[in-house]
């Protein structure tokens, strides 16, 4: 532009030929009106004009120079233009090109450092990496290919990150199911250590309790604390949570918190937890057959509690208060019912106190982590009744074979030693015993101090049971007595009853079960003192249970007395079945008084003898009322046999036979079989029969029907109505004897003397029936 301007200018200066005439006609027109000047001025002018003309020439070429070399100066300077123009358009090429990388590179830092995090398996930042890239970076960075792939990649990353945690998660559930029993066992083995370790006065701390960390989405300084958790999990307090790695929990609780989707991840996580609670609150079928069945059960549950101990303490909410006690509920009501079953089913009771201490150390590892547990304990209180009869039912076989094993003879003692053994065994101490010299025998048989020591071993085993179950010296105390007082008064009573009624007891094991007893009842009070010393409690204390001891032993005395006496008549019928009196013998004339005793009633004395010398070691008055007995039986059952309606006829001559025998029975009752009667107490027994059978064979009917009824009567206890169906018999004899006698006077006589007496009899009896 600036060369073209300096041409025009050229020719415009140097005049072209239009111009020039121009001038010319100007310059004629101006002399022809001014025809005044002169032709010299003309020439002048001319002359200037021509001058100019030369000038202007010069100046043309200079200019046109000046334009060439201005000409060619400009290309050059505009060549250079055209350079600092492209390089200023690269300038600001590179300057737009940096300006876009500063953003693009964080993009691609930050997508590099999130392939890491996910290779690395750090799913947690490379979550908020995600999102960090998604709202701050690429939104920066502008709508590049690559950027929209990212944008497009993210979603998909996001729901690898999700499943992959997923997944852990579900790992981590099947990992704590498989290894709750080990979970389990750590936990009980650690809070036994502990509970042998700890005081009884100082309160149990809680045992592997993780230490609380406040943290949690909502804190300050979460993402960093977050991010040190995929490093470095909380601290323990040493516990079996350090058998478990919760991180998987923790990395997908927040991994579902970022994405907004905690609540699902938090019903989730309880919904398979509640899965996993019924499947180990489920017993196996079989669990009640040995122990490590139940330790089993036990392990699992403490395995499982413990695991959502720890995740109430350190996950900030994904499972709460609430959440763990309603699930413990639930767990104790299904332990409690479970135990219940499977424990009945248990007949030994070893098995019954180990599962007893199982249980106990059970409740005791759960409390240790805040879970009620008297349920448990009430339990146990139950199933201490199903323990007391199991060992009421072995007890039971032991005093059987005790006793059937027993020789039932007192034990020889040869030594001072062997002596002490026996009352260091049993509490027994008798001065006039010990005075006398070696060898020697306590009153008693074996089975006395092996029943006293079982009653020591059933105690202590009773004991066992109420150990650590948290109740009072007096509760303890009243458990045991009550026990105590169920084996004396059923399981003992029973085997005594058993060892007095079974077949083949002699009188003189009926007699040594007496003696034996009554030691036995004298030593109760020395197991009231036993039991009181391994409780504390003394046995005087209010509302102390006192011991049945004394009244079951007295009632197995009984027992035996009873049966003494009832085998001892039973001996004696034996005898009296063998008795062939004749009922119509003749009297024999003169010879009434020399009449021996029948064969039977001989035998039958001499078997009392016999019998009634073992009994001299009988406390009390068994003796005597056993040989009173025995006489009283034998007069009772002669008197039957007079008055037996089978019988129907009846001869003088077999009432003097009967008398024979009667004073063969007062002899015996005359020497005193046993000691302690005094006088003729013991001739009493027979003064009915006696009485009966003088009135009839002194025939002094006149002295019985004028005396009746007073007190000097001399046959004061013959009943009429005995004598009178006496009488009935001996005249139908009467008759009998009338008819095959021709009729003899005397025959007749007695017959008439009968019929009268039998009249008067009825009238006697009429009377007294009148008189009442």
């Amino acid at each position: 532009t600036h060369t073209n301007t300096l041409g025009l200018s050229a020719e415009s200066t140097g005049g072209g030929p239009e111009t020039q005439g121009t001038h010319t006609h100007t310059h004629t027109h101006t002399h022809t009106h001014t025809h005044t000047l002169t032709h010299q001025g003309f020439v002048d002018s001319i002359t200037e004009l021509l001058k100019v003309r030369g000038e202007a020439q010069k100046l043309k070429s200079q200019v046109t120079d000046t334009n060439r070399r201005l000409q060619d100066d400009g290309k050059d300077l505009l060549g250079c233009m055209e350079e600092l123009q492209q390089c200023r358009l690269q300038q600001r090429n590179i300057a737009s090109t940096v300006e876009k990388l500063s953003l693009c590179l964080p993009v691609l830092e930050t997508y590099s450092r999130l392939q890491e995090q996910m290779r690395a398996k750090r799913y947690y930042p490379a979550l908020r990496t995600l999102e960090q890239l998604e709202q701050t970076c690429l939104p920066r960075a502008g709508r590049y290919r690559f950027c929209s792939i990212m944008a497009d990649n993210i979603p998909h990353l996001r729901t690898h990150i999700r499943d992959t945690a997923m997944t852990q998660l579900k790992d981590f559930l099947e990992s704590i199911r498989k290894h709750s029993d080990k979970i389990g066992e750590t936990a009980i083995r650690q809070a036994q250590l502990q509970r042998s370790l700890d005081s009884s006065a100082q309160p149990r701390p809680l045992i592997g309790r993780r230490v609380r960390k406040e943290a949690g989405p909502g804190a300050k300084g979460h993402d960093s604390m977050m991010e040190q958790n995929e490093d470095e999990e909380e601290e323990d307090v040493p516990g079996a949570q350090e058998l478990v790695d919760f991180s998987p929990v923790y990395r997908c609780l927040h991994i579902y918190t970022v994405l907004g989707l905690r609540d699902e991840f938090e019903n989730y996580y309880r919904k398979q937890r509640r899965k996993q609670a019924r499947l180990v609150l489920q017993p196996h079928s079989n669990m009640h057959e040995t122990l490590d069945g139940y330790r089993r059960y036990f392990n699992q549950i403490v395995g499982f509690f413990v695991v959502e101990d720890h995740v109430l303490h350190t996950s900030q909410g994904l499972v709460n208060r609430v959440y763990v006690e309603e699930l413990w509920e639930l767990a104790l009501s299904k332990i409690v019912a479970a135990l219940r079953t499977h424990s009945s089913y248990c007949d030994n009771p070893d098995l019954v106190l180990d599962l007893k201490n199982l249980i106990v150390l059970f409740a005791d590892t759960l409390q240790g982590y805040g879970f009620p547990v008297s349920q448990l304990f009430d339990m146990l209180l139950e199933i201490h009744e199903q323990y007391g009869e199991i060992l009421l039912k072995r007890w039971n076989l032991t005093f059987r074979q005790v006793l059937d094993q027993d020789n039932y003879s007192p034990i020889p003692v040869s030594t001072e030693q062997e002596y002490k053994n026996y009352t260091s065994m049993f509490p027994f101490q008798d001065p006039e015993l010990e005075k006398l010299p070696f060898p020697k025998k306590l009153p008693f048989s074996e089975f006395v101090p092996k029943v006293y020591n079982q009653l020591k071993e059933f105690i202590y085993a009773c004991l066992k049971y109420s150990e650590d179950l948290h109740l009072s010296s007096t509760e303890v105390d009243d458990m045991i007595r009550k026990s105590t007082n169920l084996l004396l008064s059923r399981t003992l009573s029973h085997c005594l009853q058993y060892a007095i009624k079974k077949k083949n007891v002699g009188m003189a094991e009926l007699v040594q079960v007496i003696i034996n007893t009554t030691h036995l009842e004298q030593s109760c009070h020395f197991l009231e003192e036993f039991i009181s010393n391994i409780t504390n409690v003394p046995p005087d204390a209010i509302n102390s249970t006192k011991l049945y001891g004394t009244s079951t032993f007295k009632d197995a005395r009984h027992a035996a007395e009873a049966e003494i006496y009832s085998s001892l008549n039973a001996k004696i019928d034996q005898f009296l079945q063998l008795a062939d009196y004749d009922w119509m013998s003749p009297l024999q004339s003169g010879s009434n008084l020399q009449l021996q005793p029948s064969d039977f009633l001989i035998d039958l004395i001499t078997f009392l003898q016999s019998t009634f010398s073992v009994f001299t070691n009988l406390p009390g008055k068994v003796a005597q009322t056993a040989c009173m007995s025995a006489c009283k039986h034998i007069s009772t059952s002669l008197m039957q046999l007079l008055l037996d309606p089978e019988v129907r006829q009846i001869s003088i001559g077999v009432l003097h036979q009967l008398d024979a025998d009667v004073r063969e029975c007062e002899g015996f009752a005359r020497a005193g079989p046993v000691a302690g009667f005094q006088g003729d107490t013991l001739l009493l027994a027979f003064s009915d029969l006696r009485q009966l059978l003088d009135l009839f064979t002194q025939w002094d009917w006149s002295s019985y029907l004028a005396d009746y009824g007073k007190p000097t009567c001399k046959y004061l206890r013959v009943n009429p109505h005995a004598a009178l169906a006496l009488l009935e018999k001996m005249r139908e004899t009467s008759r009998k004897n009338v008819v095959f006698a021709q009729f003899r006077k005397s025959d007749r006589d007695r017959h008439k003397l009968i019929d009268t007496v039998i009249k008067q009899l009825r009238n006697l009896i009429c009377s007294n029936l009148a008189t009442n």
